[in-house]
Protein backbone atom coordinates (compact mmCIF):
# COMPACT_ATOMS: atom_id res chain seq x y z
CA UNK A 1 0.00 0.00 0.00
CA UNK A 2 2.88 2.35 0.76
CA UNK A 3 4.28 2.28 -2.77
CA UNK A 4 0.85 2.24 -4.39
CA UNK A 5 0.13 5.54 -2.66
CA UNK A 6 3.39 7.08 -3.81
CA UNK A 7 2.82 5.60 -7.26
CA UNK A 8 -0.43 7.58 -7.43
CA UNK A 9 1.44 10.76 -6.45
CA UNK A 10 4.14 10.18 -9.06
CA UNK A 11 1.51 9.37 -11.70
CA UNK A 12 -0.53 12.49 -11.01
CA UNK A 13 2.57 14.69 -11.30
CA UNK A 14 3.75 12.85 -14.42
CA UNK A 15 0.28 13.08 -15.96
CA UNK A 16 0.09 16.84 -15.41
CA UNK A 17 3.59 17.38 -16.80
CA UNK A 18 3.08 15.21 -19.88
CA UNK A 19 -0.37 16.71 -20.55
CA UNK A 20 1.22 20.15 -20.58
CA UNK A 21 3.99 18.78 -22.82
CA UNK A 22 1.38 17.44 -25.28
CA UNK A 23 -0.56 20.69 -25.28
CA UNK A 24 2.48 22.82 -26.05
CA UNK A 25 3.54 20.47 -28.86
CA UNK A 26 0.05 20.36 -30.37
CA UNK A 27 -0.34 24.15 -30.36
CA UNK A 28 3.12 24.77 -31.77
CA UNK A 29 2.68 22.12 -34.49
CA UNK A 30 -0.72 23.53 -35.49
CA UNK A 31 0.82 27.01 -35.70
CA UNK A 32 3.75 25.86 -37.83
CA UNK A 33 1.48 23.85 -40.16
CA UNK A 34 -0.66 26.93 -40.59
CA UNK A 35 2.40 28.89 -41.72
CA UNK A 36 3.40 26.17 -44.18
CA UNK A 37 -0.13 26.00 -45.56
CA UNK A 38 0.13 29.60 -46.81
CA UNK A 39 3.48 29.81 -48.60
CA UNK A 40 4.98 33.26 -49.06
CA UNK A 41 8.31 35.01 -48.59
CA UNK A 42 7.39 36.17 -45.06
CA UNK A 43 6.37 32.63 -44.08
CA UNK A 44 9.66 31.31 -45.48
CA UNK A 45 11.54 33.86 -43.38
CA UNK A 46 9.58 32.85 -40.27
CA UNK A 47 10.32 29.13 -40.60
CA UNK A 48 13.99 29.79 -41.43
CA UNK A 49 14.44 31.93 -38.34
CA UNK A 50 12.50 29.43 -36.26
CA UNK A 51 14.68 26.54 -37.43
CA UNK A 52 17.89 28.41 -36.59
CA UNK A 53 16.62 29.61 -33.19
CA UNK A 54 15.38 26.14 -32.21
CA UNK A 55 18.68 24.56 -33.24
CA UNK A 56 20.64 27.09 -31.16
CA UNK A 57 18.47 26.59 -28.07
CA UNK A 58 18.63 22.80 -28.46
CA UNK A 59 22.42 22.95 -28.88
CA UNK A 60 22.81 24.97 -25.68
CA UNK A 61 20.57 22.60 -23.70
CA UNK A 62 22.29 19.51 -25.13
CA UNK A 63 25.69 20.90 -24.23
CA UNK A 64 24.50 21.49 -20.67
CA UNK A 65 22.85 18.06 -20.39
CA UNK A 66 23.74 15.55 -23.16
CA UNK A 67 21.39 12.92 -21.71
CA UNK A 68 18.28 14.75 -22.93
CA UNK A 69 19.25 13.64 -26.44
CA UNK A 70 16.99 11.26 -28.37
CA UNK A 71 13.98 9.54 -26.92
CA UNK A 72 15.26 9.18 -23.37
CA UNK A 73 14.16 5.54 -23.06
CA UNK A 74 17.71 4.11 -23.25
CA UNK A 75 18.75 6.59 -20.58
CA UNK A 76 15.94 5.45 -18.30
CA UNK A 77 16.89 1.81 -18.92
CA UNK A 78 20.51 2.62 -18.05
CA UNK A 79 19.43 4.42 -14.90
CA UNK A 80 17.33 1.47 -13.73
CA UNK A 81 20.20 -0.92 -14.51
CA UNK A 82 22.60 1.20 -12.48
CA UNK A 83 24.88 2.05 -15.41
CA UNK A 84 23.81 5.69 -15.78
CA UNK A 85 22.89 8.46 -13.36
CA UNK A 86 21.37 11.92 -13.82
CA UNK A 87 20.23 14.98 -11.92
CA UNK A 88 16.45 14.79 -12.21
CA UNK A 89 15.65 18.51 -12.29
CA UNK A 90 18.18 19.28 -15.01
CA UNK A 91 16.76 16.47 -17.15
CA UNK A 92 13.15 17.47 -16.48
CA UNK A 93 13.10 21.10 -17.55
CA UNK A 94 15.63 20.80 -20.36
CA UNK A 95 13.91 17.78 -21.90
CA UNK A 96 10.57 19.56 -21.67
CA UNK A 97 11.75 22.74 -23.39
CA UNK A 98 13.92 21.07 -26.04
CA UNK A 99 11.29 18.40 -26.72
CA UNK A 100 8.52 20.92 -27.29
CA UNK A 101 10.69 22.95 -29.66
CA UNK A 102 11.97 19.98 -31.67
CA UNK A 103 8.71 18.04 -31.98
CA UNK A 104 6.56 21.16 -32.28
CA UNK A 105 8.70 22.34 -35.20
CA UNK A 106 7.22 19.55 -37.30
CA UNK A 107 10.09 17.07 -37.17
CA UNK A 108 9.15 13.40 -37.45
CA UNK A 109 9.75 12.73 -33.76
CA UNK A 110 7.44 11.20 -31.16
CA UNK A 111 6.40 12.56 -27.79
CA UNK A 112 6.31 9.18 -26.03
CA UNK A 113 10.05 8.72 -25.37
CA UNK A 114 10.45 12.19 -23.89
CA UNK A 115 7.25 11.60 -21.89
CA UNK A 116 8.77 8.44 -20.41
CA UNK A 117 11.96 10.29 -19.46
CA UNK A 118 9.94 13.18 -18.01
CA UNK A 119 7.92 10.74 -15.91
CA UNK A 120 11.07 8.92 -14.77
CA UNK A 121 12.64 12.24 -13.76
CA UNK A 122 9.56 13.06 -11.69
CA UNK A 123 9.74 9.64 -10.04
CA UNK A 124 13.40 10.28 -9.24
CA UNK A 125 12.52 13.69 -7.86
CA UNK A 126 9.87 12.23 -5.55
CA UNK A 127 12.35 9.58 -4.42
CA UNK A 128 14.93 12.29 -3.71
CA UNK A 129 12.39 14.24 -1.71
CA UNK A 130 11.67 11.14 0.37
CA UNK A 131 15.39 10.29 0.63
CA UNK A 132 14.76 6.91 -0.98
CA UNK A 133 17.65 4.88 -2.40
CA UNK A 134 18.34 1.48 -3.89
CA UNK A 135 15.38 -0.60 -5.04
CA UNK A 136 12.78 1.80 -3.57
CA UNK A 137 14.19 4.62 -5.67
CA UNK A 138 14.16 2.47 -8.80
CA UNK A 139 10.53 1.50 -8.19
CA UNK A 140 9.49 5.16 -8.17
CA UNK A 141 11.53 5.88 -11.31
CA UNK A 142 9.88 2.94 -13.08
CA UNK A 143 6.46 4.11 -11.88
CA UNK A 144 7.15 7.56 -13.28
CA UNK A 145 8.16 6.08 -16.63
CA UNK A 146 4.90 4.09 -16.78
CA UNK A 147 2.92 7.20 -15.94
CA UNK A 148 4.71 9.17 -18.64
CA UNK A 149 3.80 6.71 -21.39
CA UNK A 150 0.25 6.33 -20.08
CA UNK A 151 -0.29 10.09 -20.27
CA UNK A 152 1.38 10.37 -23.69
CA UNK A 153 -0.99 7.90 -25.35
CA UNK A 154 -3.84 7.50 -22.84
CA UNK A 155 -2.76 3.86 -22.62
CA UNK A 156 -2.23 2.93 -18.94
CA UNK A 157 -1.95 -0.85 -19.34
CA UNK A 158 0.51 -0.52 -22.22
CA UNK A 159 2.49 1.98 -20.16
CA UNK A 160 2.88 -0.54 -17.35
CA UNK A 161 3.67 -3.39 -19.74
CA UNK A 162 6.30 -1.38 -21.58
CA UNK A 163 8.13 -0.59 -18.36
CA UNK A 164 8.05 -4.22 -17.25
CA UNK A 165 8.83 -5.77 -20.63
CA UNK A 166 11.28 -3.29 -22.12
CA UNK A 167 12.58 -0.84 -19.51
CA UNK A 168 12.75 -2.55 -16.10
CA UNK A 169 12.87 -6.21 -17.24
CA UNK A 170 11.36 -7.27 -13.93
CA UNK A 171 7.82 -8.46 -13.17
CA UNK A 172 8.02 -8.10 -9.38
CA UNK A 173 4.67 -7.34 -7.69
CA UNK A 174 6.06 -4.17 -6.14
CA UNK A 175 7.09 -2.70 -9.48
CA UNK A 176 3.91 -3.92 -11.16
CA UNK A 177 1.50 -2.40 -8.63
CA UNK A 178 3.41 0.86 -8.23
CA UNK A 179 3.62 1.32 -11.99
CA UNK A 180 -0.06 0.46 -12.42
CA UNK A 181 -1.06 3.02 -9.79
CA UNK A 182 1.08 5.64 -11.48
CA UNK A 183 -0.25 4.83 -14.96
CA UNK A 184 -3.88 5.00 -13.82
CA UNK A 185 -3.34 8.35 -12.09
CA UNK A 186 -1.45 9.79 -15.08
CA UNK A 187 -4.08 8.57 -17.52
CA UNK A 188 -6.87 10.11 -15.43
CA UNK A 189 -5.14 13.50 -15.41
CA UNK A 190 -4.47 13.27 -19.15
CA UNK A 191 -8.07 12.32 -19.94
CA UNK A 192 -9.30 15.31 -17.95
CA UNK A 193 -7.35 17.47 -20.40
CA UNK A 194 -7.79 15.61 -23.71
CA UNK A 195 -11.08 13.77 -23.21
CA UNK A 196 -12.06 10.11 -23.47
CA UNK A 197 -11.59 9.60 -27.21
CA UNK A 198 -8.67 7.19 -27.90
CA UNK A 199 -5.58 8.79 -29.41
CA UNK A 200 -5.91 6.78 -32.64
CA UNK A 201 -9.63 6.20 -32.80
CA UNK A 202 -10.03 4.29 -36.07
CA UNK A 203 -13.22 2.43 -36.86
CA UNK A 204 -13.81 -0.36 -39.34
CA UNK A 205 -16.98 -2.19 -40.25
CA UNK A 206 -15.74 -5.74 -40.72
CA UNK A 207 -13.50 -8.05 -38.70
CA UNK A 208 -10.89 -9.98 -40.64
CA UNK A 209 -12.31 -13.46 -41.36
CA UNK A 210 -10.28 -16.56 -40.49
CA UNK A 211 -9.77 -17.49 -44.14
CA UNK A 212 -7.80 -14.25 -44.56
CA UNK A 213 -5.42 -14.89 -41.65
CA UNK A 214 -2.67 -16.02 -44.00
CA UNK A 215 -2.21 -12.33 -44.77
CA UNK A 216 -1.21 -11.82 -41.14
CA UNK A 217 1.65 -14.29 -41.47
CA UNK A 218 2.94 -12.77 -44.71
CA UNK A 219 2.56 -9.25 -43.35
CA UNK A 220 4.31 -10.21 -40.11
CA UNK A 221 7.32 -11.58 -42.02
CA UNK A 222 7.55 -8.41 -44.13
CA UNK A 223 7.32 -6.22 -41.03
CA UNK A 224 9.99 -8.25 -39.24
CA UNK A 225 12.41 -7.93 -42.16
CA UNK A 226 11.75 -4.21 -42.54
CA UNK A 227 12.18 -3.87 -38.78
CA UNK A 228 15.71 -5.22 -39.17
CA UNK A 229 16.34 -2.58 -41.83
CA UNK A 230 14.96 0.12 -39.53
CA UNK A 231 17.22 -0.91 -36.65
CA UNK A 232 20.33 -1.20 -38.84
CA UNK A 233 19.72 2.23 -40.34
CA UNK A 234 19.00 3.88 -36.99
CA UNK A 235 22.13 2.44 -35.38
CA UNK A 236 24.32 3.61 -38.27
CA UNK A 237 23.13 7.23 -38.07
CA UNK A 238 25.84 8.49 -35.65
CA UNK A 239 28.48 7.31 -38.11
CA UNK A 240 26.76 9.12 -41.00
CA UNK A 241 26.34 12.33 -39.01
CA UNK A 242 29.97 12.03 -37.91
CA UNK A 243 31.07 12.95 -41.44
CA UNK A 244 29.49 16.41 -41.11
CA UNK A 245 31.75 19.32 -40.07
CA UNK A 246 29.23 20.27 -37.38
CA UNK A 247 29.57 19.73 -33.61
CA UNK A 248 27.32 16.96 -32.32
CA UNK A 249 25.16 19.27 -30.20
CA UNK A 250 24.48 21.51 -33.24
CA UNK A 251 23.56 18.78 -35.74
CA UNK A 252 19.87 19.40 -35.10
CA UNK A 253 20.11 22.29 -37.56
CA UNK A 254 20.25 19.74 -40.41
CA UNK A 255 16.72 18.28 -40.06
CA UNK A 256 15.29 21.60 -38.89
CA UNK A 257 16.33 23.25 -42.16
CA UNK A 258 15.69 20.30 -44.47
CA UNK A 259 12.13 19.93 -43.15
CA UNK A 260 11.26 23.40 -44.51
CA UNK A 261 10.79 22.48 -48.20
CA UNK A 262 8.86 19.36 -47.15
CA UNK A 263 6.64 21.51 -44.94
CA UNK A 264 5.65 23.75 -47.83
CA UNK A 265 5.08 20.69 -50.06
CA UNK A 266 3.27 18.35 -47.61
CA UNK A 267 2.40 20.22 -44.38
CA UNK A 268 -0.15 17.55 -43.41
CA UNK A 269 2.56 14.90 -42.88
CA UNK A 270 4.60 16.92 -40.37
CA UNK A 271 4.94 15.87 -36.73
CA UNK A 272 5.05 12.54 -34.93
CA UNK A 273 2.35 10.96 -37.07
CA UNK A 274 -1.00 11.04 -35.24
CA UNK A 275 -2.65 12.97 -38.05
CA UNK A 276 -1.13 10.76 -40.74
CA UNK A 277 -2.51 7.60 -39.13
CA UNK A 278 -5.97 9.10 -38.61
CA UNK A 279 -6.06 10.32 -42.22
CA UNK A 280 -5.14 6.85 -43.45
CA UNK A 281 -7.95 5.43 -41.34
CA UNK A 282 -10.38 7.77 -43.07
CA UNK A 283 -9.21 7.32 -46.65
CA UNK A 284 -6.48 5.04 -48.00
CA UNK A 285 -4.39 6.68 -50.78
CA UNK A 286 -3.34 4.94 -53.96
CA UNK A 287 -0.33 2.64 -54.04
CA UNK A 288 2.14 5.17 -55.47
CA UNK A 289 1.18 7.78 -52.85
CA UNK A 290 1.66 5.23 -50.06
CA UNK A 291 5.13 4.33 -51.38
CA UNK A 292 6.09 8.01 -51.47
CA UNK A 293 4.69 8.56 -47.97
CA UNK A 294 6.68 5.64 -46.57
CA UNK A 295 9.95 6.84 -48.12
CA UNK A 296 9.41 10.41 -46.90
CA UNK A 297 8.46 9.35 -43.38
CA UNK A 298 11.35 6.86 -43.15
CA UNK A 299 14.05 9.24 -44.40
CA UNK A 300 12.97 12.30 -42.43
CA UNK A 301 12.34 10.38 -39.20
CA UNK A 302 15.85 8.88 -39.44
CA UNK A 303 17.32 12.30 -40.17
CA UNK A 304 15.55 13.87 -37.19
CA UNK A 305 16.40 11.16 -34.66
CA UNK A 306 19.98 10.77 -35.86
CA UNK A 307 20.67 14.44 -35.21
CA UNK A 308 20.38 13.86 -31.46
CA UNK A 309 17.48 16.26 -30.94
CA UNK A 310 15.12 15.32 -28.08
CA UNK A 311 12.30 13.23 -29.49
CA UNK A 312 11.18 9.63 -29.71
CA UNK A 313 10.78 6.95 -32.37
CA UNK A 314 7.74 5.28 -30.81
CA UNK A 315 5.04 7.15 -32.71
CA UNK A 316 7.06 7.41 -35.94
CA UNK A 317 7.41 3.61 -35.85
CA UNK A 318 3.65 3.21 -35.49
CA UNK A 319 3.12 5.63 -38.38
CA UNK A 320 5.49 3.70 -40.63
CA UNK A 321 3.75 0.48 -39.60
CA UNK A 322 0.35 1.94 -40.53
CA UNK A 323 1.68 3.02 -43.93
CA UNK A 324 3.19 -0.44 -44.53
CA UNK A 325 -0.07 -2.13 -43.56
CA UNK A 326 -2.04 0.09 -45.92
CA UNK A 327 0.54 -0.43 -48.65
CA UNK A 328 0.37 -4.22 -48.29
CA UNK A 329 -3.42 -4.16 -48.20
CA UNK A 330 -3.77 -2.00 -51.31
CA UNK A 331 -1.28 -4.21 -53.18
CA UNK A 332 -3.24 -7.35 -52.23
CA UNK A 333 -6.48 -5.70 -53.36
CA UNK A 334 -4.95 -4.87 -56.73
CA UNK A 335 -3.82 -8.51 -57.04
CA UNK A 336 -7.34 -9.68 -56.25
CA UNK A 337 -6.22 -11.46 -53.06
CA UNK A 338 -7.96 -9.26 -50.48
CA UNK A 339 -11.35 -7.52 -50.33
CA UNK A 340 -11.03 -3.73 -50.14
CA UNK A 341 -12.90 -3.53 -46.83
CA UNK A 342 -10.07 -5.19 -44.88
CA UNK A 343 -7.28 -2.75 -45.76
CA UNK A 344 -7.94 -0.64 -42.66
CA UNK A 345 -7.74 -3.77 -40.52
CA UNK A 346 -4.28 -4.60 -41.86
CA UNK A 347 -3.18 -1.02 -41.31
CA UNK A 348 -4.05 -1.31 -37.61
CA UNK A 349 -2.44 -4.74 -37.23
CA UNK A 350 0.75 -3.60 -38.97
CA UNK A 351 1.32 -0.86 -36.40
CA UNK A 352 1.65 -3.50 -33.69
CA UNK A 353 3.71 -5.86 -35.86
CA UNK A 354 6.24 -3.24 -36.92
CA UNK A 355 6.67 -2.02 -33.36
CA UNK A 356 7.03 -5.61 -32.06
CA UNK A 357 9.68 -6.41 -34.67
CA UNK A 358 11.72 -3.29 -33.90
CA UNK A 359 11.40 -3.16 -30.12
CA UNK A 360 10.97 -6.93 -29.53
CA UNK A 361 8.24 -6.06 -27.03
CA UNK A 362 5.18 -7.88 -28.46
CA UNK A 363 2.98 -7.65 -25.36
CA UNK A 364 3.42 -3.89 -25.27
CA UNK A 365 2.67 -3.69 -29.01
CA UNK A 366 -0.60 -5.60 -28.66
CA UNK A 367 -1.83 -3.65 -25.64
CA UNK A 368 -0.70 -0.30 -26.97
CA UNK A 369 -2.59 -0.56 -30.24
CA UNK A 370 -5.63 -1.97 -28.47
CA UNK A 371 -5.78 1.00 -26.10
CA UNK A 372 -4.85 3.65 -28.67
CA UNK A 373 -7.42 2.45 -31.21
CA UNK A 374 -10.02 1.72 -28.53
CA UNK A 375 -11.19 -1.68 -29.78
CA UNK A 376 -10.80 -5.08 -28.10
CA UNK A 377 -12.07 -6.99 -31.11
CA UNK A 378 -8.72 -7.44 -32.81
CA UNK A 379 -6.55 -8.97 -30.07
CA UNK A 380 -6.00 -12.27 -31.92
CA UNK A 381 -4.87 -10.77 -35.26
CA UNK A 382 -2.70 -8.27 -33.40
CA UNK A 383 -1.08 -11.15 -31.53
CA UNK A 384 -0.50 -13.15 -34.73
CA UNK A 385 1.17 -10.28 -36.59
CA UNK A 386 3.25 -9.25 -33.57
CA UNK A 387 4.42 -12.80 -32.88
CA UNK A 388 5.39 -13.46 -36.51
CA UNK A 389 7.25 -10.14 -36.76
CA UNK A 390 9.04 -10.85 -33.47
CA UNK A 391 10.09 -14.34 -34.52
CA UNK A 392 11.26 -13.10 -37.92
CA UNK A 393 13.44 -10.45 -36.30
CA UNK A 394 14.76 -12.93 -33.74
CA UNK A 395 15.70 -15.52 -36.37
CA UNK A 396 17.98 -12.99 -38.04
CA UNK A 397 19.55 -11.90 -34.76
CA UNK A 398 17.81 -8.56 -34.40
CA UNK A 399 18.29 -6.74 -31.08
CA UNK A 400 15.65 -4.72 -29.24
CA UNK A 401 16.27 -1.22 -30.50
CA UNK A 402 16.29 0.49 -27.09
CA UNK A 403 18.71 -2.07 -25.62
CA UNK A 404 20.97 -1.61 -28.66
CA UNK A 405 20.88 2.17 -28.25
CA UNK A 406 21.70 1.85 -24.54
CA UNK A 407 24.60 -0.45 -25.36
CA UNK A 408 25.95 2.17 -27.78
CA UNK A 409 25.75 4.79 -25.03
CA UNK A 410 27.31 2.88 -22.13
CA UNK A 411 29.79 0.29 -23.37
CA UNK A 412 32.02 2.63 -25.43
CA UNK A 413 32.12 5.09 -22.54
CA UNK A 414 33.21 2.36 -20.11
CA UNK A 415 35.80 0.96 -22.50
CA UNK A 416 37.22 4.38 -23.31
CA UNK A 417 38.39 4.67 -19.71
CA UNK A 418 40.61 1.59 -20.08
CA UNK A 419 44.09 2.43 -21.40
CA UNK A 420 45.48 -1.11 -21.00
CA UNK A 421 42.39 -3.31 -20.72
CA UNK A 422 42.73 -6.72 -19.08
CA UNK A 423 40.12 -9.33 -18.17
CA UNK A 424 40.02 -11.70 -15.23
CA UNK A 425 37.57 -14.25 -13.84
CA UNK A 426 35.96 -14.37 -10.41
CA UNK A 427 34.03 -17.44 -9.15
CA UNK A 428 30.90 -16.80 -7.08
CA UNK A 429 30.48 -18.92 -3.93
CA UNK A 430 27.28 -19.85 -2.09
CA UNK A 431 26.36 -17.44 0.66
CA UNK A 432 28.59 -14.66 -0.65
CA UNK A 433 27.44 -11.07 -1.03
CA UNK A 434 26.93 -11.54 -4.77
CA UNK A 435 25.03 -14.83 -4.50
CA UNK A 436 21.38 -14.26 -5.58
CA UNK A 437 22.18 -10.60 -6.23
CA UNK A 438 21.08 -8.65 -9.30
CA UNK A 439 23.87 -7.08 -11.34
CA UNK A 440 22.50 -3.57 -10.85
CA UNK A 441 22.26 -3.97 -7.07
CA UNK A 442 26.02 -4.23 -6.60
CA UNK A 443 28.25 -1.16 -6.67
CA UNK A 444 30.90 -2.18 -9.17
CA UNK A 445 34.32 -0.57 -8.67
CA UNK A 446 35.09 2.50 -10.76
CA UNK A 447 36.85 1.59 -13.99
CA UNK A 448 35.51 -1.97 -14.10
CA UNK A 449 33.09 -3.56 -16.55
CA UNK A 450 31.26 -6.87 -16.10
CA UNK A 451 31.38 -8.28 -19.62
CA UNK A 452 30.05 -11.83 -19.17
CA UNK A 453 28.48 -14.27 -16.71
CA UNK A 454 29.47 -17.89 -17.30
CA UNK A 455 26.99 -20.44 -15.97
CA UNK A 456 28.15 -23.92 -16.88
CA UNK A 457 28.22 -24.08 -20.66
CA UNK A 458 26.10 -20.94 -21.01
CA UNK A 459 27.43 -17.45 -21.67
CA UNK A 460 25.09 -14.75 -20.34
CA UNK A 461 25.03 -11.06 -21.21
CA UNK A 462 25.16 -9.19 -17.88
CA UNK A 463 21.99 -7.08 -18.08
CA UNK A 464 21.16 -5.04 -15.00
CA UNK A 465 18.30 -7.37 -13.99
CA UNK A 466 20.43 -10.53 -14.40
CA UNK A 467 20.66 -12.60 -11.22
CA UNK A 468 24.12 -13.71 -10.11
CA UNK A 469 24.12 -17.21 -8.60
CA UNK A 470 26.53 -19.42 -6.73
CA UNK A 471 28.64 -21.37 -9.21
CA UNK A 472 28.73 -18.53 -11.74
CA UNK A 473 32.01 -17.20 -13.05
CA UNK A 474 32.17 -13.45 -13.60
CA UNK A 475 34.34 -12.13 -16.42
CA UNK A 476 35.45 -8.59 -15.56
CA UNK A 477 37.35 -6.06 -17.66
CA UNK A 478 39.39 -3.26 -16.15
CA UNK A 479 42.57 -1.28 -16.68
CA UNK A 480 45.81 -3.09 -15.89
CA UNK A 481 46.76 -0.46 -13.33
CA UNK A 482 43.52 -1.07 -11.41
CA UNK A 483 43.37 -4.84 -11.67
CA UNK A 484 44.55 -5.64 -8.14
CA UNK A 485 42.11 -3.25 -6.45
CA UNK A 486 39.16 -4.19 -8.64
CA UNK A 487 39.86 -7.92 -8.20
CA UNK A 488 40.05 -7.47 -4.42
CA UNK A 489 36.68 -5.70 -4.24
CA UNK A 490 34.75 -8.05 -6.53
CA UNK A 491 36.56 -11.14 -5.29
CA UNK A 492 35.70 -10.25 -1.71
CA UNK A 493 32.02 -9.88 -2.58
CA UNK A 494 32.04 -13.25 -4.37
CA UNK A 495 34.05 -15.17 -1.75
CA UNK A 496 32.81 -17.69 0.79
CA UNK A 497 31.44 -16.09 3.97
CA UNK A 498 33.89 -16.20 6.87
CA UNK A 499 31.33 -17.95 9.09
CA UNK A 500 31.62 -21.21 7.11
Amino acid sequence: MHFIGWGLVVGALAGATVALFRLFIAHMLAWIQGIYAHPSWPSLAVVLVLGIVVSIIAAVLLRQEPNISGSGIPQVEGQLQGTMEFHWWGILWRKFVAGVLAIGSGLFLGREGPSIQLGAAIGQGVAAGRHESGSERRVLIAAGAAGGLAAAFNAPIAGVMFVLEEVYHNFSPLVWMSSLASAVAADYVSMRVFGLTPVLHITYAHSLPMNQYWHLVVLGIILGLLGLLYNATLLSLPRWYGHLPIPRVAQGVVPLLLIIPLGFWMPQVLGGGNGVILNLGGQIPVLSALCLLFVVRFVFSMMAYGSGLPGGIFLPILTLGAVLGALYGVAMVRLGLLPQQYVVNLMIFAMAGYFAGISKAPFTAILLITEMVGNLGHLLPLAVVSLVAYVTTDIFGGQPIYAALLNRMTVPESLSQLHHPVTFEVPVFAGSTLDMHQVRDFTWPTGSLLVEIRRGERRLVPQGAAMIRAGDTLVVMTDGSRQARVRAVIGGAAARPLTE
